[in-house]
């Protein structure tokens, strides 16, 4: 028998009806989930029938996997590899440096993905920490230390190089404003000398 041909795509408002009775078959919220449905991704198959979903939230260069679940457990596998490529793929579009996840299936760690050390943990956005407990796998997409370094490092070129910018625009003004004086100082001298010249030949007691 040929395993089923499935597809991922982001949820929209008709699936929605769909998702509210899996997620509770799994246990989950439909009150609370339903408001963020936009952050679920659902996979079908040729039919169009929604088999699973699972939610993406993302807060500025961190993921949240959450709320997996599968109303066929027999497909779980086969989309797994397929979220993970879409998630990827999302991940990367919003600069995600790291994924966080609390799903327990052995297939995330099969992808990467590992409790995080005490210098990593800290990093979870503050409103995961209070909305979750405990548990916490992640996966790194990035090296956050070289990228930060990096950018670092060009911020401090780019300043460096707008001081140079600012010192040379400072430079040419004072330039000018040397070359202005100088004009004007001659144009009052040449000034001061035609009007002495004007006053010696129009005044008639000027001696000639």
């Amino acid at each position: 028998m040929n395993p089923p041909v499935l597809r991922v795509r982001r949820a929209t408002v008709d699936d929605l009806e769909t998702l509210k009775t899996l997620w509770a078959s799994m246990r989950l919220s439909p009150d609370e989930l339903e408001p963020r449905l936009t952050e679920f991704q659902v996979v079908e198959n040729s039919e169009n029938q929604v088999l699973g979903a699972i939610g993406v939230q993302i807060a500025g260069q961190h993921a949240l996997l959450h709320s997996e679940g599968y109303s066929d457990f027999s497909v779980a596998d086969s989309a797994r590899h397929l979220f993970w490529e879409r998630i990827r793929t999302l991940a990367s579009n919003h600069g995600v440096f790291r994924i966080w996840t609390q799903e327990r299936s052995p297939f995330w760690k099969s992808f990467g993905f590992q409790p995080p050390d005490a210098e990593i943990l800290p990093r979870l956005p503050e409103e995961w920490q209070n909305e979750f407990e405990g548990g916490w796998l992640t996966f790194q997409l990035k090296n956050e230390a070289v990228i930060n370094a990096a950018f670092e490092k060009h911020f401090l070129n780019f300043k460096a190089s707008e001081k140079r910018e600012t010192e040379r625009v400072s430079e040419n003004v004072r330039t000018m404003n040397t070359i202005i004086t100088i004009i004007g100082f001659s144009i009052g001298i040449i000034s001061i000398g035609y009007a002495v010249y004007l006053f010696i030949h129009r005044n008639p007691f000027a001696p000639h």
